[in-house]
């Protein structure tokens, strides 16, 4: 009985009409010049072959009774293809900014819950850009799953599976004759006995660490400047400036179900000069960028917040090596230093910021749990996503963070589906209420696409924001500087809770682990 996590079983709870809790990509392909047969057709056979790399692709939810305890994975002898694997044709002629407004569509409807949690789409209909290799065809492919069943890491690991180093397909083996399924087949009296035995086992782990998970929340909600020494400067003071609450922002709202998304790419080259030239991680360039974008955008809006932005940054507690299909993560806030007028000054403010947040997360993350009790939290957690959205609290209240961004590494090289060479891979992830924007960005074949998703009432111009957003990238790129040593910085311990190993040279190692993963 594989019973879901209690993180993973969250996803589900606080799902609702509004907050749909699947994640996705949109991928460009080129079709080879004389490509022969129908790409749908020829996909779905693929796929077919390879489901059992994957168990996201044959597994379903089964609930406990009364809902008791989180649902468990069960086998799904009977995936229609025909359903999970679709294809739409653009209107001419079929531009980069019609895909993107159809994928904003189709990111905004809920996936069944009776069936795998899994949809493809072929998209027909996209123009060929005068610099692609004669005779070739592009296509797009937009995928989602649930976020129940994968997180980013998982959904690498997910892409590996059915992708190619070649256009010539690798021989995968069949997969092999199951034994019988009755072991699937449990009664309700079999269910509920499972279901309270786990919770049972769970509430006793939570009890044991219950103290130190208290103290490691609290730390990870303060502000940033209590986990930074003082740089000096103008990047300095924005740090000291962040709250426990994010600033009232026009994007920090109730949200619908309907969802806009927008994507572009920059080339890594461009970025690592960036990051090398101002001795900082890539991570803070990207998160600079977004801080460019948002100022101009904001600005526009009339909204200039005195206090940074703040930033959602997932956190990987996967251990190296772990491509379990499910979510491993959690969530620290790096300021924005949308507060200064400088891009480079800015861009060092955040270096700090997000060194002191990556210390602070080294220190907690071995306490962080991924699964947790869950009797009542269907009716409770369910119940609060939906009284959360229905009053409109959103409106109002503070948000914890005003943007989420993540990063998540991908292949370095060109991969290949069903013969054809994939472009483009740009994420499509999760706004939920107060934090109506998802900027998630993934590294491919020499590129860093973004994909940018927020809910249509509170940001129907997002790709307004994109093109600020490149306008960023562009400004750091000028102002960055050739050959000027950066001094290295200094990290100054969480006083809060310490970290296990108190030794400064362990705590690097831990940070360093902790960037590799962000």
């Amino acid at each position: 009985m594989i019973h879901l996590s209690g993180l993973d079983a969250t996803f589900l709870y606080m799902e609702t009409p509004e907050t749909p809790m699947h994640v996705g990509g949109l991928n460009i392909y080129e079709l080879p010049a004389g490509y022969q047969g129908d790409f749908l057709d020829n996909l779905r056979e693929h796929i077919a072959q390879r489901m059992h790399l994957a168990p996201v692709f044959g597994r379903k939810l089964v609930n406990m009774p009364f809902e008791l305890a989180n649902p468990i994975w069960v086998a799904d002898d009977d995936v229609d293809l025909e359903y999970h694997i679709r294809s739409t044709v653009l209107p001419k002629p079929g531009n980069r900014a019609q895909l993107d407004k159809l994928v904003g569509r189709l990111h905004s409807s809920l996936l069944d819950r009776s069936r795998p949690l899994w949809e493809f789409y072929v998209i027909e209909g996209l123009e060929t850009p005068a610099d692609a290799t004669p005779g070739t065809r592009h296509v797009a492919f937009y995928s989602k799953v649930h976020h129940a069943a994968v997180d980013g890491e998982a959904g690498v690991a997910l892409a590996q599976a059915i992708m190619d180093i070649s256009p010539l397909p690798r021989h995968v083996r069949p997969a092999p004759r199951r034994p019988s399924l009755s072991s699937d087949n449990f009664g309700i009296a079999e269910l509920t006995l499972g279901g309270l035995k786990n919770s049972a086992i769970q509430t006793l782990k939570l009890a044991k660490t219950l103290p130190t998970l208290l103290r490691a929340g609290l730390q990870m909600l303060k502000p940033a400047a209590r986990e930074a020494g003082a740089q000096g400067g103008t990047g300095a003071l924005a740090v000291e400036k962040a709250g426990w609450f994010a600033p009232k922002t026009p994007i920090n709202v109730s949200i619908t179900n309907q969802r806009v998304f927008s994507s572009f790419s920059i080339p890594m080259a461009e970025l690592k000069h960036i990051s090398k030239g101002n001795g900082v991680t890539l991570n803070d360039v990207v998160m600079a960028i977004c801080s460019g974008g948002l100022r101009h955008y904001l600005a526009d809006l009339n909204c200039k917040p005195k206090q940074p932005l703040l930033a959602g940054v997932p956190v990987s507690l996967r251990e190296d090596g772990n491509t379990e299909m499910n979510t491993q993560a959690s969530m620290m806030r790096i300021s924005l230093a949308s507060n200064v007028k400088d891009p480079l000054e800015r861009l060092q403010a955040i270096r700090t910021a997000s060194a002191a947040a990556k210390a602070m997360t080294a220190s907690v993350k071995s306490v962080l749990p991924t699964d947790f009790p869950s009797l009542g939290a269907p009716w409770l957690l369910g119940g609060m996503a939906s009284l959360f959205g229905r009053s409109k609290i959103a409106n109002t209240m503070p948000p914890i963070a005003n943007v989420a961004i993540s990063n998540v590494p991908g292949p370095k090289i060109a991969l290949y589906m069903a013969g054809a060479k994939m472009l483009t891979y740009y994420p499509v992830s999760i706004v939920m209420h107060s934090l109506g924007l998802n900027v998630t960005v993934q590294s491919y074949n020499g590129s860093l696409d973004w994909g940018l998703i927020a809910c249509r009432k509170a940001m129907p111009d997002l790709p307004e924001l994109a093109k600020y957003m490149q306008a960023a990238h562009q400004e750091l790129l000028k102002l960055t500087p050739i050959g000027v040593p950066v001094p290295a910085l200094k990290l100054v311990e969480s006083k809060a809770t310490p970290a296990p190993a108190s030794a400064p040279s362990k705590l690097r190692k831990k940070v360093k682990g902790v960037a590799k993963r962000v």
